[in-house]
């Protein structure tokens, strides 16, 4: 709970601190003596934005820090998942800065404001002068019933359900309307991949064919010129070399009785003997397939450029795009699949939904009944006896709140038909509700400290002598902080804070003071008629030692 608040330079106030005690603390004091700047502290302590004209005038910035113990198991684990250490007690500051900027911290470790928020949720409940108006919306009144029925997270784990089921009925609707798209994009893959797949093209691959077609085009140039060179020694037709040293030879042979003859013929068969040779090498280098590799290394080629130019993409490039077709292709064609998996699971959670709400509705018709009956019987004490108030639930399409309709019903009076709420209700009766409310729920949640901001207003006389008095009483489970303006609720409180406004040299200041028993009786004197009269004073005494009645 909230045990000390030191303020700095904000707004009226220059320098103040106060105290509080576990159970019941007031603050009183007159109009614009900075009441409302408290709580401002208060709410820049617990993360909400601050504004830089509550720095006071002429200061570099304003410093909120405020203690809380007795921290609860919540807030302990909350502080450790932020990353800072849970010890006894907890210090939260603030700083702002006069330009605008702030700067938080925990612990006295830099911390940021939306860390204070997560902390402040649970150590803090702050019913501002205008959140009465939280009553009127039919939306806050179902999450009051929530809260008593004690459903939050069955509702959380719920809309879980239901965030999913809306995802896959957009996903559904989203395939659904991409059927013709997806049939002609499945056409224009299955062309593509056809084309590109008998290519059966790899990385490097059109690099290394051109290097090979240039080797091969050399290589069949060399074969045409060797394969005309052994064709002359050895042609079948025409006259070839050989052929015609065999038929020399053999007329050289018939020669008689010509030693030259002869030793021509044995020249001439040397020499048909070394060209056979020179015929057979010009056979082992000659290779009949060059031409046949080139012609096919050519075809590849031209075959890869082709597909290059077509698809605006270099060899590489066609190899990833093929790829990438494939896996498209391979993807929209399970999208059949994909649509009748997404119907069942969509069937199957609407089902979940369905018998989830249904159960959230019924719990919540069972807490409806106890909740009015409690809410009555505190606006009973509260001075409104005649009034009767119920939650309305009605059947409605489910939604993610489930399938409830809830509307807080009243009648103020006897004989009056109960109306909605945010239709009849006058501010007093608003401020009591709340204030029953509230008390009804103190026991549902872990908030420590409670802060009422005025819940006095538009009460007064006897009304207000029992709001003082249920505020006691709600003080027993937490810690109660009350702003206010009636010396009803001022004299029940364990610890009263007087907030008094003062002008020195031109400037105004507020100081925070906790009076003994005569300075409360003063103040509460001066709430009574505005003069301390001896009537006042009398009342106050009176008021103050009867305070536990």
């Amino acid at each position: 709970m909230l045990r000390e608040l030191s303020i700095e330079n904000l707004a009226v106030i220059e320098n103040a601190r106060a105290s509080f005690c576990g159970g019941f603390n007031v603050f009183t004091g007159e109009t614009g003596a900075g009441k409302s700047v408290l709580i401002g502290g208060v709410n820049a302590i617990l993360g909400q934005r601050a504004a830089r004209d509550v720095v006071r005038a002429g200061a570099e910035k304003a410093v909120i820090t405020a203690l809380f113990d007795e921290l609860s198991d919540e807030v302990r684990k909350k502080i450790e998942e932020l990353g800072f250490s849970a010890e006894d007690e907890l210090v939260l500051s603030r700083e702002i800065f006069a330009d605008g900027k702030s700067a938080a911290r925990i612990n006295g470790r830099t911390a940021t404001a939306s860390m204070l928020r997560e902390i402040g949720e649970l150590l803090v409940d702050i019913h501002g002068q205008h959140d009465n108006r939280i009553l009127m919306s039919n939306d806050n009144q179902r999450d009051i019933l929530d809260n008593y029925a004690g459903i939050s997270e069955k509702i959380d784990a719920y809309r879980e359900r239901f965030r999913e089921f809306s995802r896959v009925s957009r996903e559904l609707k989203k395939l659904s309307e991409e059927v013709e798209i997806r049939d002609l994009k499945i056409e224009r893959l299955t062309a593509t991949i056809a084309d590109l797949q008998p290519l059966e093209l790899e990385k490097g691959e059109a690099e290394q064919l051109e290097k090979e077609l240039k080797s091969a085009r050399a290589s069949a140039k060399n074969a045409e010129l060797l394969g005309s060179a052994y064709n002359c020694l050895t042609a079948e037709e025409g006259e070839a070399v050989l052929e015609l040293l065999k038929i020399a030879e053999e007329k050289l042979a018939k020669v008689e009785e010509c030693e030259k003859a002869e030793e021509l013929r044995a020249r001439i068969s040397a020499a048909a003997g070394e060209l056979s040779d020179v015929a057979d090498e010009l056979f082992n280098l000659s290779d009949e397939a060059a031409e046949e590799r080139e012609a096919r290394l050519s075809e590849r080629v031209s075959a890869i450029k082709t597909a290059a130019r077509k698809y605006n993409l270099d060899a590489d490039e066609l190899v990833d795009y093929l790829e990438k077709c494939e896996n498209e292709l391979l993807e929209l064609n399970g999208a059949g699949d994909l649509t009748e998996e997404l119907n069942e699971k969509r069937h199957a959670l609407a089902e979940e939904i369905k018998k989830s709400a249904s159960e959230i509705s019924e719990l919540r018709k069972n807490a409806a009944k106890q909740l009015s009956e409690r809410i009555q019987e505190e606006l009973a004490f509260l001075d409104m006896p005649n009034v009767r108030i119920f939650f309305k639930l009605t059947p409605e399409k489910i939604t993610i709140n489930g399938m409830d309709g809830v509307e807080l019903m009243i009648s103020a009076n006897l004989g009056e038909e109960p109306k909605p709420l945010n239709k009849i209700a006058s501010g007093g009766e608003l401020s009591r509700i709340m204030l029953a409310v509230k008390c009804v729920l103190a026991g549902n949640d872990g908030v420590p400290t409670m802060i009422f901001d005025e819940i006095d207003s538009g009460i007064s006389g006897r009304a207000a002598q029992k709001v003082g008095i249920k505020l006691r009483e709600l003080s027993g489970k937490r810690q109660v902080m009350c702003i206010t303006h009636l010396a009803q609720i001022a004299a029940k409180a364990d610890n009263h804070l007087v907030l008094e406004k003062n002008t020195e040299n031109g400037r105004t200041f507020t100081k925070i003071s906790q009076p003994d028993f005569s300075g409360r009786v003063r103040e509460i004197a001066r709430i009574i008629d505005g003069s301390g009269s001896a009537e006042s004073v009398a009342a106050a005494e009176e008021m103050l030692k009867n305070r536990d009645s």
